[in-house]
């Protein structure tokens, strides 16, 4: 069906499985953009129509601006290459777990008007999925979880509140010093606009936060469109057909050239595992691609086969590299690492159609269902109702903690940059008394207890859905 050589149900499954990606990321759009358009509906810097389609714009032009790399980390923390199997059923099984446990959670605190991070609920959903890989008949090992990115992810999504916590504090301060104007400082009066210089600081800080998210969160729904497609139609999407064989094979053959020269004698055993495989990739790779100038020349059949060469390759050179025992000169080790960067271009993509999907599907979801969450930033943080100072600095560390995160490729969780940074304005001002402890435990729960309850839920539902199909 539709050309790409599967069967009716499948092809069903597949639709069902993208229309849910949408459905996750619409979701995501009135769940977390709401803490976007929280400072500037509650302050009424603007109208809450406006806000809302000012921020669904600034997210659409995030996500297709916003490159690939934070989808590519999503996509590379369960190993495919490991998961896959002969049967494109299980795939489906992968997809459908994944994104039927991240909606339920996402729309249960949303439901709740709690501000829930939906980078946490997807990073909990994929390695449940990994993790439930351990009940399956076989041995997978500790394979089925890419440990390494997940523990950069976890990272990241760990101190994320500290440093929006902590840097909302340090922006307040530097408020205080520059701008003496103490209307900034108040409480908005309910239904009267503040001064206009305090609008357009506040519309900058929305804008950013908004374009911004779009970016990192954006980029979670390319990942997740690109797992779907991975996991269904692997032959199809596992690597860029758009990409110079020529060029990929040039970077194979160099990298296969400077591991070759590695003195074996200085490698633990690990390490002299790791150069076998790479070596052995970079040979297979070269021959199935050696007269070859486009992938698209490649049999549908053996696309993923070379997929799982270049990963091979990517993954055992830089554990080589980071093992420091490569008998290379620091100049051989700069071109391998050039070398292997290069490489990923085969792998890591995704089509302008899954961009722009996503795109829509997130800017349209900005634009409905923010009331629960305003409220709760804008009265329920702190004891004080949110004033314009504190609005703006907790923007400012979001937009900022985002900005970074996304130029590095981490997936960042925009709720809890933005609602930690509202705690620390409130703190700011009259120390932890002036938070409510109610709604910061709800919180902090909520953000203990995402992992857990994801993890349990997808790993349930792939072994039931794995069981049927």
């Amino acid at each position: 069906m539709f050309g790409l050589g599967i069967d009716n149900t499948l092809a069903a499954l597949l639709i069902i499985c993208i229309v849910l990606a949408c459905f996750f990321e619409f979701i995501n759009g009135f769940h977390d953009t709401a803490n976007a358009v929280a400072t500037v509906i509650y302050t009424n810097s603007m109208k809450p129509t406006v806000a809302v389609v000012y921020s669904g714009i600034l997210n659409f032009v995030g996500v297709m601006f916003g490159g690939i790399a934070v989808a590519m980390g999503i996509v590379n923390l369960l190993p495919m290459d490991v998961l896959l199997d002969t049967n494109p059923y299980h795939g489906a099984a992968i997809i459908l777990a994944l994104l039927l446990s991240s909606i339920v959670w996402n729309f249960s605190t949303w439901y709740l008007g709690i501000p829930s991070s939906s980078s946490h609920t997807l990073i909990g959903s994929i390695l449940g999925i990994g993790i439930a890989f351990y009940f399956l008949p076989g041995n997978y090992g500790l394979t089925a979880v890419n440990w390494d990115k997940a523990k950069e992810t976890g990272l990241a999504l760990l101190f994320s509140p500290l440093l929006g916590f902590s840097l909302a504090i340090i922006v307040m301060f530097i408020f205080k010093r520059l701008i003496t104007n103490e209307t900034i400082y108040k409480e908005p009066i309910p239904g009267k606009k503040p001064p206009i210089w305090i609008r357009m600081l506040l519309w900058g800080t929305c804008g950013t936060v908004s374009f911004f998210h779009g970016q990192n969160d954006g980029q979670k729904g390319v990942g997740l469109i690109m797992l779907i497609l991975i996991s269904i139609i692997p032959a199809h999407y596992a690597i860029d057909t758009a990409v110079n064989l020529n060029s990929v094979n040039g970077n194979v053959a160099r990298i296969e050239h400077l591991i070759q020269k590695v003195d074996t004698t200085v490698l633990a055993a690990k390490e002299k595992t790791l150069r076998r495989e790479v070596l052995a990739c970079a040979q297979h790779f070269g021959a199935e691609t050696g007269s070859k100038f486009s992938a698209k020349d490649i049999d549908v059949n053996k696309r993923f086969a070379l997929r799982t060469d270049i990963l091979q390759i990517i993954k055992g050179s830089e554990k080589l590299i980071h093992g420091e025992n490569l008998a290379l000169s620091a100049n051989e080790i700069k071109v391998l690492r050039r070398e292997v960067t290069a490489c990923k271009k085969l792998t890591e993509f995704a089509p302008k159609w899954v961009v722009i999907l996503i795109s829509l599907c997130l800017g349209l979801g900005t634009m409905v269902g923010w009331k629960r969450i305003v409220k709760t930033i804008g009265e329920k943080i702190g004891k004080q109702h949110m004033s314009y100072a504190q609005g703006a600095s907790a923007e400012i560390v979001a937009s900022i903690g985002i900005g970074l995160a996304s130029w590095k490729g981490l997936p960042v969780s925009t709720t809890h940059m933005l609602s930690s940074g509202i705690a620390g304005s409130m703190v700011a001002k009259k120390g932890l008394k002036n938070l409510q402890k109610g709604t910061i435990k709800t919180i902090v729960l909520t953000w203990l207890l995402t992992l857990p309850v994801t993890i349990i839920l997808s790993g349930g539902l792939f072994l039931l859905f794995r069981w049927i199909l």
